[in-house]
């Protein structure tokens, strides 16, 4: 494998610095970023520089590209930004961890990025530029189109097609056979039980808080 260049300076940058140094001992050799956004010299131990000066240093003849930028945008910078690295001829590389559980028919999609305690049944087909955190169950036969971003602890049932650029927050649940909208928001906690339109937003209230102090509060 070669050498890696991290799209990307903030705690998803150091994130995925992490994993793939850990689970898959890639060497990553620096930072990029837009030469606006260039703040710090260095981050995890290596120099932090601009696309320009990545692609004069670290050119993608030798290194590979990742795009390590959140769902900032509602995922539109990461999709974008990824698609200017295969502009300038990097190779994009993706992430599974090796404690995710996949079907042997799956395939990694340039860019994507799925945790630990993952679990992707049968049948199950993941876009490009997708970022799946730890411990989801997407269940058989579902699709997670391009640019998506799904957090912790959510549930996909059976047949399900999560629209592209969409966000799913945690502890969130969808029925089988139900089609997600492109460019939803799923807040956390939400439940959804039927098919939703394009730029649909979901969410829940949060608990109240009760007027009694916990200092009062007995037999806890």
């Amino acid at each position: 494998m070669r050498p890696l260049v991290i799209f990307g300076a903030g705690e998803f940058a150091e994130v995925v610095h992490y994993y793939f140094t850990r689970d898959q001992q890639r060497k990553v050799v620096a930072f990029a970023v837009d030469e606006e956004y260039l703040r710090e010299s260095s981050l995890c131990g290596l120099p932090t520089v601009s696309l320009s000066d990545a692609l004069r240093r670290f050119p993608p003849t030798e290194c590979e590209g990742f795009v390590a930028i959140g769902y900032s945008g509602l995922n539109k910078i990461r999709v974008r930004k990824s698609n200017e690295l295969e502009t300038h001829n990097y190779s994009l590389a993706s992430f599974i961890h090796s404690r995710a559980v996949v079907w042997d028919g799956f395939k990694l999609e340039p860019n994507s990025f799925i945790l630990e305690h993952n679990t992707l049944q049968p049948f199950t087909r993941v876009g490009r530029d997708v970022v799946i955190w730890s411990g989801n169950h997407i269940g058989h036969h579902s699709v997670i189109e391009s640019g998506c971003f799904i957090t912790s602890h959510v549930v996909i049932a059976g047949g399900v097609t999560i629209g592209r650029e969409t966000f799913i927050g945690i502890n969130s649940t969808v029925r089988d056979h139900v089609s997600v909208g492109a460019r939803n928001i799923i807040g956390a906690g939400s439940i959804i039980l039927a098919d939703t339109a394009d730029e649909s937003v979901f969410s829940v209230p949060q608990s109240e808080r009760s007027r009694v102090p916990s200092s009062r509060v007995r037999h806890i």
